[in-house]
């Protein structure tokens, strides 16, 4: 599978999450402790929405960065984790499932203003991958450019209305997925955590059909990440706004980490967070 975290809050260099933590998504690229794999070393990728989004009610197209070599030897990433400065950024470490090692296979995926990015799998996705894709609609079958199940989640997605709905437009595609899945006799056939943003919001969700989800957390307050890591000046500027979301801890504080439930999602937004329940309903409504 794959480890990801995703942040939200004041603005932050890349690398106070990527690098400095003592269990950073650096570190889980090569030590994952939660995951179905120890190392994560079959690319890496991060999207980050600029710092100045040129007023409140703009929001510019993300920049996105990928790689197809292991995070932790990449100097490209190193470098720019230093220099770029972000309010809302997702980071992604991949091990495959399956698919190419490619840099169109790597997270995070973008369209338009969105930014999307999934650890987990579709079970035997080559059998249903035909009816999956045929579903998408056709003004946005272009914008694929790879072959995960991952990227064919977030089309489905937008093709059920993300852009309207985010959480109703992921349940839809879950159904979709798994209704699938029932006519080809595919049994528990999603496995997921996904991040989604339009680069105000940030949702993170976690389903699978079996009820065994990968692990997600979400920091519990800034008071607790400043106590967790208070050698980085950055959280100690930061808001009473800012959240991290990650596949596994960044460090080990009690109190810090609080899990997302089994078959829910978060919303982090300005003003009131919300964690709420998640069900899959019919996808091609």
């Amino acid at each position: 599978m794959c480890r990801w975290l995703a942040y939200s809050g004041s603005p932050i260099m890349l690398e106070e999450l990527l690098y400095k933590p003592a269990h950073s998504l650096i570190d889980q690229s090569l030590h994952a402790r939660m995951g179905a794999e120890t190392t994560n070393g079959d690319g890496f990728g991060i999207g980050w929405y600029p710092d100045d989004h040129g007023g409140p009610d703009r929001v510019v197209e993300p920049a996105v960065f990928r790689g197809t070599g292991p995070a932790w030897s990449d100097q490209n990433l190193r470098e720019l984790a230093r220099c770029v400065r972000s309010p809302l950024f997702v980071a992604h470490i991949r091990a495959s499932t399956g698919t190419a090692v490619q840099q169109t296979n790597c997270h995070p995926f973008r369209y338009e203003r969105w930014l999307w990015l999934h650890n987990g799998s579709i079970r035997d996705y080559p059998k249903l991958k035909r009816d999956l894709v045929l579903a998408v609609d056709a003004s946005l079958y272009p914008y694929i450019t790879g072959s995960t199940d991952s990227e064919l989640m977030f089309f489905l997605a937008l093709t059920f209305g993300l852009r309207d709905d985010v959480p109703g437009a992921v349940e839809r595609m879950a159904g979709f997925v798994e209704t699938t899945a029932a006519r080809h006799g595919v049994a528990d056939p999603l496995q997921m955590t996904v991040a989604v943003s339009e680069g105000k919001r940030l949702w993170a969700f976690r389903y699978s059909s079996g009820h065994a989800s990968r692990s997600l957390f979400f920091s519990t307050s800034v008071h607790a990440l400043r106590a967790l890591h208070p050698e980085n000046p950055a959280l100690r500027k930061a808001s009473e706004e800012t959240r991290i979301i990650v596949s596994e801890p960044l460090g080990d504080l009690p109190g810090a980490w609080n899990p997302v439930p089994e078959s829910c999602y978060a919303v982090v937004q300005e003003g009131h967070d919300a964690i709420r329940r998640f069900s899959p309903r019919g996808g091609a409504e």
